[in-house]
């Protein structure tokens, strides 16, 4: 290591390189010179060579060596410091520009009222920084920053893996805002079980099924979908509740239910990270299981294919039968390969809210 450190335009001198030069003023080998320092040839060594910061001690027995002051000594170690702390933040804004590259800033001024800094790269970092509470925009790219990424994430680009993290840490972010009891499985059982009972009420059921996740220990959070960010939804404990966050690029009607019904599968089964489109392996079969018997019964499913006819009106009084909105039991039906994506029925039963706006 050496005493002094090159970044750009500036040099950084270690106080070693100082102390160096008086060891050479004096005349003295460093051994002699160490031995009336009152320290070791290795401690001086290591000082002169950079490897070792001054310490107040050994700043004392310069100071009284060489007839200069405390305050000098050490003034040279704080300024070195504070010139080291300046090249590496600089060295990490430019980390942080190379992440930046994968967010869009007016993600960021468009929903959530960061100000307007046209072609001002660094102040946008800045504030994108802040507002997600992180100490640099490099931990984005660390795969499982704040929940697992699960099997889909050796499949993921490293700007995915940017865009999924900053989603959900500004979920996190409003989930720590928002007060809630202690986690309870059973109370959150039960308000799956009611949500389930307002699958029709497309306009009016979101704040009651908020009110009744919250009063189980459960946050549910609803954001913009951040473009290239692949995410479905999430869950992770934040304290002593439980982060539910759905993205909204999964608000069509059908897809709404059936992401929130697989996030409320991952939490019943203690298994918490990011859902990905495409996610495979146990964690999500179990997860999409959950989902599809808890949104039609299996049982009443399996008899109403057997019938074989999967018309508009087919359709709409089977799902009147189990309770739910009729493009719940299209969407199921699409996914079985049973009808077409391209049905006419889909344009009729879909409909795709705009629970972003509301929440």
């Amino acid at each position: 290591m050496s005493n002094y450190t090159e970044y750009r335009d500036r040099v950084a001198f270690h106080p070693g390189y100082y102390v160096n030069e008086a060891v050479e003023a004096s005349g003295l080998t460093q051994a002699d010179f160490a031995r009336r320092l009152d320290t070791t040839p290795k401690n001086l060594s290591l000082l002169i060579r950079g490897e070792q910061s001054l310490s107040l001690d050994m700043a004392m027995k310069l100071s009284r060596m060489m007839d200069t002051s405390v305050e000098y000594w050490m003034n040279l170690q704080i300024a070195y410091d504070a010139l080291i702390a300046a090249f590496r933040s600089d060295q990490e804004l430019e980390k942080e520009r190379e992440v930046f590259a994968s967010l869009d800033y007016g993600y960021f001024r468009d929903n959530f009222c960061l100000p307007d800094l046209p072609r001002r790269v660094d102040e946008q970092i800045a504030h994108v920084r802040k507002f997600l509470g992180v100490s640099t925009l490099a931990v984005l790219r660390n795969r499982d920053l704040a929940v697992s990424f699960r099997s889909a994430g050796s499949g993921m680009s490293e700007g995915n893996i940017i865009k999924a993290n900053a989603m959900v840490q500004i979920a996190i972010n409003r989930a720590l805002k928002t007060d809630s009891p202690k986690f309870c499985r059973r109370r959150f059982e039960e308000a799956v079980k009611h949500a389930l009972t307002l699958t029709e009420s497309h306009d009016s059921f979101l704040p009651l099924v908020s009110d009744e996740f919250l009063e189980a220990g459960v946050k549910l959070i609803i954001l913009e979908n951040m473009p290239g960010s692949k995410t479905n939804g999430a869950s992770k404990p934040v304290g002593e509740s439980i982060l539910l966050m759905i993205s909204s690029r999964r608000l069509y009607s059908d897809t709404f239910w059936f992401t929130l019904l697989h996030e409320a599968g991952h939490i019943m089964n203690h298994d918490f990270g990011i859902s990905f489109e495409n996610d495979e392996g146990r964690e999500e079969e179990a997860a999409d299981r959950f989902a599809m018997d808890s949104l039609i019964p299996p049982e009443e499913y399996r008899k109403f294919i057997g019938g074989n006819r999967f018309g508009l009106s087919d359709i709409r009084r089977f799902a009147k039968s189990i309770g739910r909105d009729p493009a719940i039991v299209l969407g199921r039906l699409q996914h079985d390969g049973l009808v077409g994506y391209s049905d006419r029925n889909t344009g009729v039963l879909r409909r795709r809210y705009r629970l972003h706006k509301q929440y």
